[in-house]
């Protein structure tokens, strides 16, 4: 199946209430799990998470790696509102004795220079959910990964991969969201298609000069890229 793009945005009222409201729990907490058995040394002072939507894996990153404070970065500032929201309570919350230590910034990929500047690099790690397949051209990510990485920062991103037929990719639709409201329904089969095989990310990061990074599938329906950048 041809890979068809989707709108690289999620600002819609109808898709931020739909996806604020939906429970991803299992699946965001997998994500963290993941990240750190691949680094079991921790991530390090500074984290990324590019891509961060309404916050879910910015706040468990926050939870789980005590030692880390957590930036979230994403270009729908509706996204963000509901991740400002979800701030204060968080701030004030058992466990959060330095709430310095999450934040959320709105910025577009490639960033601004304005926004490299206040950035900086010197990130220890650079994390990623979901956000791949909704770029037009995915070297911006990857560039944006070299731009913010100190040396040997933890990389992790997972994806949806694309499926091989239309036919495939609404049988995964069934299989995992026949409950789901109907905008989730549409955006996840929207996403599929505009997904990405293994073997294009492996030469995109050959591309972007990341070629230590590991790419393979995941599941039946995910691919994984990670590794520490020299």
């Amino acid at each position: 199946m041809e890979r068809r793009c989707e709108p690289e945005l999620m600002d819609d009222a109808l898709q931020v209430q739909a996806y604020a409201e939906a429970d991803f729990s299992a699946g965001d907490q997998a994500v963290v799990e993941r990240i750190a058995a691949l680094f079991p040394a921790g991530l390090g002072p500074r984290v990324a998470d590019l891509g961060c939507g309404p916050g879910n894996i910015s706040f468990r990153l926050a939870d789980r790696f005590a030692q880390s404070c957590v930036l979230g970065l994403d270009g729908a500032a509706a996204m963000l509102a509901v991740a400002g929201a979800r701030l204060g309570p968080w701030r004030r919350g058992p466990g959060a004795e330095h709430p310095e230590r999450l934040a959320f910034r709105q910025a577009l990929l490639p960033l601004a220079p304005a926004d490299g500047r206040a950035l900086a690099a010197g990130f220890t790690a650079v994390v990623s959910n979901s956000l791949l397949h909704h770029l037009h051209d995915p070297l911006v990510l990857w560039r944006t990964v070299a731009e913010l990485a100190a040396p040997g920062a933890a990389v992790y991103l997972r994806d949806l991969r694309r499926p091989a037929s239309l036919e495939e990719a609404q049988a995964l639709l069934a299989r995992h969201l026949a409950d789901a409201p109907p905008v989730l329904q549409r955006d996840y089969l929207a996403s599929l298609q505009a997904a990405f095989e293994p073997r294009e990310v492996a030469e995109q990061l050959q591309t972007a000069g990341l070629g230590q990074l590991q790419v393979r599938p995941l599941e039946d329906r995910y691919l994984e890229v990670w590794g520490q950048l020299a």
